[in-house]
């Protein structure tokens, strides 16, 4: 039974440069499915700082940070938990009257998604990006026992950075690299004016034996469909979103939904 909007209705929301339906979505679904009384809405800024104050002020229960705003939001929390801290990204803000912590949930997202597909930590890595996400995804493959690959970024700087703290080396672009797996963490692919750009060259995926592109809109992007064409086991973006949307409803509403009902929720949520 799906609850009416009162005014006990807990808010939560999300920020991100591009707002996107599918936190919208998968919320909402399960709140109506759980007969919780919470409502889920996305939204975008050009004022980070009056955004937060909002969440702080108004008690608003929970908001999802997304590009670009994970590692800007930081000095404006309380509280950094666990790999959110050790990471310097945060993607989920819970409110607790007023007090506001930040937490990582890609970063548990992409650890379970490592191990559900079976990728061998053996694997030399080409990993595009050095952001928020990318900080997440990189030190994710760190902890799994990786330990050979790039960090492969054009922000030199932020490059070499990440790759000394996940124990990888930096390379401006991909020439003369020889990764098994390739990870997408930039906006290539993404619904917009990166859409039909490729993360990585058809050469290149057809060498590697896995490839994983987090963008999640589209869910079958570029890169995921050259991968499937050449018979390459993928780890997608929409898998990710799924896994860390669940985590953040559970930080949100205490509540852990069930297999089953996850997989409704996600199917909703892209349909």
């Amino acid at each position: 039974m799906s609850q009416s909007i009162n005014r006990d209705t807990k808010l939560c929301m999300s920020l991100s440069g591009r707002p996107g339906n599918f936190g919208t979505r998968f919320h909402n679904y399960l709140y109506g499915a759980l007969d919780l009384n919470y409502v889920y809405k996305a939204f975008t800024t050009k004022d980070l700082a009056g955004a937060i104050g909002g969440v702080r002020a108004l008690g608003i229960r929970g908001c999802a940070i997304s590009m670009p705003f994970k590692e800007a939001v930081i000095p404006m929390l309380d509280k950094v938990e666990g790999s959110a801290a050790a990471i310097d990204s945060v993607n989920t803000i819970v409110n607790d009257e007023g007090h506001l912590t930040g937490y990582n949930t890609d970063y548990i997202a992409v650890a379970k998604l490592i191990e559900k597909h079976g990728v061998s930590p053996d694997s030399p890595l080409a990993l595009r990006g050095s952001g928020g996400m990318a900080k997440a995804v990189a030190c994710a493959l760190r902890d799994a026992g990786f330990k050979r690959g790039h960090i492969v970024a054009r922000n030199e700087a932020a490059g070499r950075k990440l790759a000394e703290t996940c124990g990888f080396a930096w390379a401006p672009d991909t020439a003369g690299l020889d990764a098994e797996l390739l990870i997408n963490v930039t906006p290539l692919g993404m619904e917009g004016p990166d859409a039909a750009q490729l993360a990585f060259s058809e050469a290149e995926v057809a060498r590697a034996k896995t490839v994983f592109d987090v963008v999640a809109l589209p869910p079958e992007t570029p890169l995921i469909q050259l991968a499937r064409r050449l018979g390459k086991p993928v780890i997608t973006g929409a898998e990710v979103i799924a896994l860390q949307a669940v985590e953040q409803f559970v930080l949100y509403t205490g509540v852990r939904p069930d297999d089953a009902l996850i997989e409704e929720a996600a199917a909703h949520a892209r349909g």
